[in-house]
C-alpha cells in the first residue's frame, strides 16, 4: 500500500491548545503531562503561534496570563492536506515536538505530536508489520517498480514498503523492499532468475530484524516516559 498519509489523519486528540488567558504555569504543566516542549496558542480558532518551554521560563512570570506579555511567537504549521513527509521535514528542521495543523482557511485544527508522528512513520515503512527485507543493487536506469512488483507478487506475497538509496559516486542504487513474508527464498530465487543482484536479505526471525524491533520498542517506551 503506497498511499501517502495526510496531516489531517495523524492529528493528536490528546492535546488542547493554549489561550492567551492561560498562564505560563498552566502551559508548563500541560507540557509536562504530554511530554512536549511546544504548545500552540490560539484565539477563536486562529493560530497565533507556538510557545516553547524556554519562552515561558524567559517570561519569568509564570502566574500571569500569556496575553499580558509581548510574545515573540514563531508560527510553523502544515496544512491538513500536506503529506507526512512535509510534516517530518518541518519537525526535523525546527526541532519541534508538536506541529500545528491548519485547514485551507487557516483555521486551527490541532497538532501532530512527535510521538504520534514516529508511530505513523513506523506504520508507513512497515516496521510494525511482520515480514522480510531485501536489499537489491542495480543500475538506476534498470529500476522499474512495475517489474519488481510483478516478480514479487508472482510468488504470492506483497511489497509492504519500498525505498531507493543512491550509491555515491556511481550510477547505481540500492532498492530496499519489505515484503509480508518471512521466508524469502522463493522471492530471492525469482529475482535472481530475472538477473537482479540481491545484496542483503533479512528475515523476520533474523538477529538483525530483532535488533531493529528492540530499538524501535525501546524508543517508543522512552517517548512514554
Amino acid at each position: 500500500d503506497f498511499c501517502i498519509m495526510l496531516a489531517k489523519k495523524i492529528i493528536s486528540n490528546e492535546i488542547s491548545p493554549l489561550f492567551t488567558s492561560d498562564t505560563g504555569e498552566t502551559a508548563l504543566s500541560w507540557m509536562e503531562i504530554h511530554k512536549v516542549s511546544h504548545l500552540p496558542i490560539v484565539n477563536n480558532n486562529q493560530f497565533l503561534g507556538l510557545i516553547s518551554e524556554d519562552d515561558i521560563y524567559n517570561l519569568n512570570e509564570p502566574d500571569t496570563p500569556l496575553g499580558n506579555h509581548k510574545l515573540s511567537l514563531f508560527s510553523p504549521f502544515v496544512y491538513e492536506t500536506d503529506n507526512i513527509y512535509t510534516v517530518v521535514k518541518l519537525a526535523t528542521e525546527l526541532n519541534l515536538t508538536t506541529i500545528p495543523v491548519l485547514d485551507k482557511n487557516d483555521i486551527y485544527l490541532g497538532v501532530i505530536t512527535l510521538k504520534n508522528l514516529i508511530k505513523n512513520i513506523a506504520h508507513l515503512i512497515g516496521s510494525d508489520q511482520q515480514g522480510g527485507i531485501l536489499i537489491i543493487e542495480m543500475n538506476t536506469h534498470d529500476y522499474s517498480l512495475t517489474q519488481l512488483s510483478q516478480i514479487v507478487e508472482s510468488e504470492g506475497v506483497k511489497i509492504i514498503n519500498l525505498h531507493l538509496t543512491p550509491i555515491p559516486d556511481s550510477t547505481k542504487i540500492e532498492v530496499t523492499i519489505k515484503i509480508n513474508a518471512s521466508d524469502l527464498s522463493a522471492v530471492i530465487q525469482s529475482l535472481t532468475r530475472h538477473d537482479y543482484t540481491i545484496k542483503e536479505s533479512f528475515s523476520e526471525t533474523s538477529k538483525m530484524d530483532s535488533i531493529y524491533k528492540d530499538r524501535y520498542d525501546e524508543f517508543m517506551r522512552f517517548l512514554d516516559l
